[in-house]
């Protein structure tokens, strides 16, 4: 997760003692920590959004874990020491135990967060998750309502979408949004943002496209380099216009680590004098750290690196604890993941920023034919990655 905010004016943000802490242990998470944790709790969505990396379904499916087996992985996270436990889907709020298990995590100390389309958040809903302590609901909206709606599958996704944030403002409950950024989304910025400023939206977050899912049959959406580059100075810009018109919104962009590079060089060919803060902090977030500290469960209780890595089990919930199956000892892959530098192929081998990307999304590089090789939707040129170490 790149904070463009953070990198660009230097504002502290309640994840940024996570982002840029050195130091890890045996289980690869900071030290005193296990790794945040993505819960897919159920497959069921009422949504068919194109881009969905979980495959959802309109029901639930019948091997999901149990609210007993939910609460047993609960006590094991709160024993390792996850610093922060995201339930997503699906669509998580219709999982019929969602709220006794919300409770259930406030009473071991677990810090949660919600991922969620929004379009069944209502004002008791809302008031209902601000009363169990949920920190966040990211709320995905994919643009003006025709493009939201034909992206998302179903049409007044919008609108329900739209007042899952207002119901969420209302209670004091903090939202943001999420966007998948696809040739089709990219062009709704400028809409985007306006909505956002016109909502008080406090948190953008914006998705690089992952072909995991249904989101493997939508290449032609894949945006270009040039279109990727075109969106990072849009954020640039409305980064800086939102601080000098004093709007409170952070931006962010999330699974694609050439994001800080570029806009480190963008600062640096300018003569920022932000530069060698950024170069900082992109350092001490090491980059990509799927498997490392960041990891997923999903609905059936199989453990994945990320959650777009389905194809990669680690074990499952049932079976072992998450923290045995988590620190790997035994796991040879695992130890390659968390020293990948050394086993990465092609660009990503020989990239001069890897201290600052560690090989990027290896989801991506999985779905092109080659887990260890190189991430296709890395934009940045020969000549950037080749003279990374000579342009810090």
């Amino acid at each position: 997760m790149i904070s463009v905010t953070k990198l660009l004016l230097g504002r502290e943000y309640s994840g940024d003692r996570l982002r840029y802490r050195h130091g890890t242990n045996s289980a690869g998470a900071a030290d005193g920590l296990g790794p945040v944790v993505v819960w897919n709790c159920t497959r069921a969505c009422n949504l068919l959004c194109r881009h969905c990396y979980a495959s959802a379904t309109p029901y639930a499916c019948d091997a999901e874990l149990s609210t007993g087996e939910a609460k047993d992985f609960l006590d094991t996270l709160a024993a390792f020491n996850v610093p922060a436990l995201l339930l997503s889907g699906g669509e998580p709020l219709l999982r019929s135990d969602l709220f006794e298990l919300l409770e259930y995590a406030r009473t071991l100390g677990l810090r949660t967060a919600l991922s969620t389309n929004g379009t069944l958040i209502d004002e008791r809903t809302a008031a209902r998750i601000m009363e169990l302590g949920v920190s966040y609901a990211g709320i995905s909206l994919d643009g003006s309502r025709a493009v939201n709606d034909a992206f998302r599958g179903v049409d007044g996704a919008f609108d329900k979408t739209i007042a899952g944030f207002r119901n969420c403002r209302k209670e004091g409950q903090k939202a943001g949004l999420r966007l998948s950024m696809t040739r089709s989304t990219l062009k709704e910025l400028p809409v985007i943002f306006r909505l956002v400023e016109d909502e008080g939206i406090a948190r953008v977050c914006l998705y690089h496209l992952v072909p995991s899912g249904r989101g493997a049959k939508l290449s032609d959406e894949e945006p270009s380099p040039e279109e990727k580059r075109a969106a990072l100075d849009f954020l640039a810009e409305k980064t800086l216009d939102f601080a000098a018109r004093g709007v409170e919104t952070e931006i962010l962009t999330v699974d694609n680590h050439c994001d800080g590079i570029y806009l480190y060089l963008r600062e640096k060919e300018r003569g920022g004098d932000r530069a060698s803060e950024m170069l900082e902090l992109l350092t001490a977030s090491g980059g990509n750290r799927s498997g490392v500290a960041i990891g997923a469960v999903d609905w059936e209780g199989d453990v994945h690196i990320d959650q777009f890595t389905q194809e990669i089990i680690l074990g499952n919930v049932r079976e072992r604890d998450f923290p045995e199956i988590w620190r790997g000892e035994s796991d040879s892959f695992l130890h390659r993941l968390r020293d990948r530098k050394r086993h990465l192929r092609g660009r990503c081998r020989t990239c001069g920023w890897l201290e600052q990307c560690n090989g990027n999304l290896r989801a991506r590089a999985l779905a092109a034919g080659d887990f260890w090789g190189p991430d296709p939707s890395c934009y940045l040129t020969d000549d950037e990655i080749a003279h990374g170490g000579t342009l810090c």
